[in-house]
């Protein structure tokens, strides 16, 4: 309860504040061909209209100095209240007080009509552009010298006029305002419509991937572990196989239960199952041996990398090593990790069987990934076939130690 006096204080002078001394920035210029024919012929007006205000005040006899001072006083304020609204009303403001220098007390209006008219314009254009508290103080200031210098009768009608421009300025400001608002609205609506086009989307293939390939998978584990019972006279090294193929059945599993709660996860959702990192390559490289891939695994400078570096290098090698087995079968495979003080570089060979690199072998979905989740972090990967090997090259910056 006590601080309800301050804040509002504070609201109700910020506006005045902004009015009289805060800096203001300036608005755009304004743009088209129209603006570009009309802002000369404007400013050739103005320059008219001064010259007749000047001399509206030859009868007042006042030096030359101070005629030029209130003729210039009298357009200037129009010339900025486009792109500075507080600006020129300020100057305008001044104007008033200034412009009824040695006026004659029988004159119906201690200004000249081009300086009534442009202030007039002036504040228009202020409370179309500000907010309405502070379009408030400025009427209210200005009729300080409106009271203060012109005959009581038309003092009255002077300060309703004022009052009816702001009014109809405020008006045309809150229109707009509203019209913003609704469209920024719209343009909410529209984003709001697009992520949940993207959810259902991704929850639909979450559902085929469900009902289709984890059943497929379900079907190789299975037949996979129940074989030796079905099949009789099966070697040690075929049942071995066989529960190898079912272990990889199971990860492959997992790994698809995991990506499904991405692809179902609401923004700002994250799996809690750990991501691979670089020291579960070896159990990869081990994996890929045991089925029936030659691979050969060299290592220097590599630890404690960053977990999503490490986790990068992974999917790289683990894509690597899929190719490798997909379109070069039997042909040995070389990985050689060297790290230095800001980056990893990874090396992955495979010499090539069969003849030429299949089409797909540089140019599928898994490469342009790896490539994504190089450039992600800064670093750079290419994949191209040299002599009898595809040789796979990756550079990814450490980063900061964890």
């Amino acid at each position: 309860m006590e601080t309800i006096g301050p804040v509002t204080r504070r609201n109700a002078t910020g506006p005045l504040r902004r009015l009289l001394w805060s800096r203001e920035r300036a608005a755009p210029a304004l743009q088209g061909q129209f603006w570009t024919y009309a802002i000369p012929l404007g400013l050739l007006a103005l320059t008219g209209l001064a010259f007749a205000a000047g001399a509206a005040l030859d009868g007042r006899g006042l030096d030359r100095l101070w005629v030029v001072i209130i003729a210039v006083g009298s357009v200037l304020p129009v010339v900025i209240t486009f792109r500075l609204p507080v600006i020129a009303w300020r100057a305008g403001f001044l104007m008033l007080f200034l412009g009824s220098v040695q006026a004659d007390p029988k004159d119906s209006w201690p200004w000249n009509t081009v300086q009534l008219l442009g202030f007039l314009l002036v504040l228009g254009r202020l409370a179309v552009s500000e907010e309405s508290a502070l379009t408030i103080w400025a009427v209210a200031l200005s009729l300080i010298p409106v009271f203060v210098y012109s005959p009581y009768a038309n003092a009255w009608g002077a300060a309703v006029l004022l009052v009816a421009i702001a009014a109809l300025g405020d008006i045309v400001s809150r229109r707009r305002r509203t019209r913003d608002l609704l469209a920024e609205k719209e343009e909410l609506t529209e984003l709001e419509r697009a992520k949940r086009a993207v959810l259902e989307e991704r929850t639909r293939i979450a559902r085929e991937m469900h009902d289709v390939v984890a059943h497929h998978m379900s079907m190789i584990a299975v037949r996979a572990e129940t074989a030796p019972y079905r099949v009789g006279d099966l070697s040690d090294s075929a049942k071995e196989e066989l529960a190898t193929i079912a272990g990889t059945a199971r990860e492959a599993l997992t790994d698809m239960r995991r990506l499904l709660g991405v692809l179902r996860a609401e923004e700002g959702e994250v799996p809690l199952t750990p991501q691979p990192g670089w020291a579960e390559v070896a159990t990869l490289v081990e994996t890929a041996r045991g089925a029936g891939l030659e691979v050969g695994l060299t290592v220097a400078g590599v630890a404690d990398l960053p977990e999503t570096v490490g986790l990068a290098a992974y999917r790289i090698v683990q894509e690597a090593l899929a190719n490798a087995a997909r379109h070069a079968p039997g042909g040995p495979v070389t990985v050689d990790a060297r790290g230095h003080d800001d980056r990893v570089e990874l090396t992955i060979s495979n010499k090539l069987t069969g003849g030429p690199v299949p089409a797909t072998h540089g140019h599928g979905h898994g490469l342009a990934g790896m490539r994504e989740r190089a450039a992600l972090l800064g670093g750079t990967l290419s994949a191209a076939a040299e002599g009898d090997h595809f040789v796979v090259r990756a550079v990814l910056p450490r980063g900061e130690q964890q």
